[in-house]
């Protein structure tokens, strides 16, 4: 298992991006994203100051339905 990065809450919404998801809305501190191929799959990104820790990303990927190595792949 690799570790993941520190990445700053851009890179990861670049990274989802490139994965097919598109940004929703923001409302307050965060940015809602949807993909349009499978609207089942709904993912908040922390809009904060600093890097986004690595649980929290871990929570994205799950959300995102993304495994640790592709994502790495996205980056």
């Amino acid at each position: 298992m690799s570790r993941l990065p520190a990445l700053r809450p851009r890179e990861v919404l670049r990274a989802l991006g490139r994965a097919g998801f598109r940004v929703h809305h923001h409302m307050g501190g965060h940015a809602y994203l949807h993909h349009p191929q499978d609207p089942a799959l709904h993912v908040s990104v922390p809009i904060h100051p600093g890097d986004v820790k690595r649980g929290t990303l871990r929570a994205i990927l799950r959300q995102a339905g993304l495994s640790e190595e592709e994502f790495i792949r996205l980056l």
